[in-house]
């Protein structure tokens, strides 16, 4: 399962944790602007915007997980099984698999207005990038500078709904996970007042008591409530370091740590990555469950001109540093 956010200071900023028991490859990849993008059902893209994000590269085709584009534009598939409808191919439709639908939206769009007319005429399908390959049951996260949309495609079709506190995780449906904040509206920063009953001399015996009922399991729901808790709460400067730094902290509130979700005898589910984009300035920041240090990608250092990937492993080492 997965954790998807969006975060405003000065800058605008965008990512998700990676949450699952297996990896198929993490590597950062940057897709220049004539690398040409290969479709099942529709013309070759030739030219497009420039992305960076994390993907598996397989037969040099990047399959990404999430990525924004050198316009500020950012897209975040997350685990959506039991309500996600892909279909077959359709007449006068643009039938975009699964697997392209990053690169089609990011490849072509700059803004959350472009997205909403380009989803007008799409239909998702079951078409997988390999038969050996899983095919992804997913909805998306979709955000510029300004706002943020969520994209689902079930039995009714394409919905795509506002989403105006920039969260996503996984089921159920957007719409009912945004219902849900209404059992939490009591939730606050703030130490709590007796409502209990006025005649018992109740107290306030620790800090942090306004948000008893916050939930701390790791059910998509509850991270859900406890992300859209802490990012529409947080605070920090405008600097990129205090905005990346609180970016990570957030996210780290539904970090899914090994041995705590079995998913199999001896097999957990765990945060193997998380990500942090800067929509502005078009870096990618890092962390892996066993490398807390963050680093940084820049996709304007490398030539966005070209016709090649260019891949950087995601460092997978604790890295300490001694102090003494």
């Amino acid at each position: 399962m997965c954790t998807a956010v969006t975060y405003k200071t000065k800058d605008n900023y965008f990512g998700r944790t990676m949450d699952y028991d297996l990896s198929y490859g993490d590597d950062v990849v940057i897709t220049p602007r004539n690398y040409p993008f290969q479709f099942r059902s529709m013309n070759p893209m030739e030219k497009h915007y420039a992305m960076i994000g994390t993907a598996c590269v397989m037969d040099h085709y990047p399959l990404y997980y999430e990525a924004i584009n050198e316009k500020g534009l950012g897209m975040a598939g997350l685990n959506f099984v039991g309500n996600a409808v892909l279909k077959s191919p359709q007449e006068n439709y643009d039938n975009i698999a699964q697997y392209e639908f990053i690169p089609w939206v990011l490849g072509q769009c700059a803004t959350i207005d472009e997205v909403k007319a380009l989803l007008e005429n799409i239909n998702l399908t079951n078409v997988p990038y390999h038969e050996q390959l899983p095919l992804a049951q997913l909805h998306w996260l979709i955000a510029d500078n300004k706002e943020a949309i969520t994209v689902e495609a079930v039995k009714e079709g394409i919905k795509v709904y506002a989403n105006p506190i920039g969260v996503l995780t996984n089921n159920p449906p957007f719409q009912e996970q945004m219902f849900q904040l209404n059992n939490y509206m009591h939730l606050s920063t703030k130490s709590p007042q007796n409502h209990f009953c006025a005649d018992l001399p109740l107290q306030v015996y620790s800090r942090g008591m306004g948000a008893l009922g916050l939930p701390g399991d790791l059910s998509s729901q509850s991270r859900f409530v406890r992300a859209a808790f802490v990012k529409m709460n947080s605070f920090c400067d405008n600097s990129e370091s205090a905005s990346v730094s609180q970016f990570f902290h957030i996210l780290g509130s539904v970090d899914q740590q090994r041995g705590c979700c079995e998913v199999a005898e001896g097999k957990f589910e765990i945060t193997i990555y998380t990500s942090c984009y800067n929509l502005n300035k078009g870096i990618q920041y890092y962390t892996t469950y066993d490398n807390h240090q963050i680093t940084a990608i820049d996709m304007h250092k490398e030539n966005l001109d070209g016709t090649e990937l260019i891949s950087y492993p995601m460092i997978q080492g604790e890295q300490i540093k001694q102090q003494n």
